[in-house]
């Protein structure tokens, strides 16, 4: 049996930087402030998806979005972190990872669900009619390519 103590870190443990997002007036920490461009361009994008402009959302949309870019910032830091602390610390899963992780992204999905984010925009109005013309025009061309032996293999009895 050895005598040896286990060590303890002493001063304030090593943080993600997720938290002073929430804490701290939105500034994601000095070291991952590239992080910006992208929740930006994610910012954005939901904007366009559900917009096409802020203007057209609504005060409820505007907040969901506000709310998930914030939960993502979360997110994003806590990945980096662990990218460069390692997924286990003293054969147990970062503190981090077992304690919020889980619960951010599952709060960002709720967040956009309720968004309805997994619902793409038509870029055009579907016009039965003219959808209908259109196969028909396709049936009758197949057909005519099947009875002048161009549609393919010739069928044998």
């Amino acid at each position: 049996m050895s005598d040896k103590k286990p060590k303890f870190r002493t001063g304030r443990p090593p943080s993600h930087g997720g938290y002073s997002l929430i804490v701290m007036a939105g500034d994601l920490p000095k070291r991952r402030t590239y992080l910006r461009a992208y929740l930006q361009e994610i910012r954005d994008g939901l904007t366009r998806d559900l917009g096409p402009r802020e203007e057209d959302l609504t005060a409820a949309q505007r907040v969901l979005i506000d709310r998930a870019v914030s939960k993502l910032a979360v997110i994003r830091c806590i990945e980096e972190h662990v990218k460069e602390t390692g997924v286990f610390k003293g054969g147990e899963l970062s503190s981090v990872l077992a304690k919020s992780y889980v619960a951010y992204t599952n709060s960002l999905r709720l967040d956009l669900e309720a968004l309805g984010i997994d619902k793409r925009a038509c870029e055009e109005v579907l016009d039965l009619t003219e959808y209908v013309k259109k196969f028909d025009a396709e049936k009758k061309a197949r057909e005519e390519a099947e009875e002048t032996g161009e549609g393919g293999q010739d069928r044998q009895g």
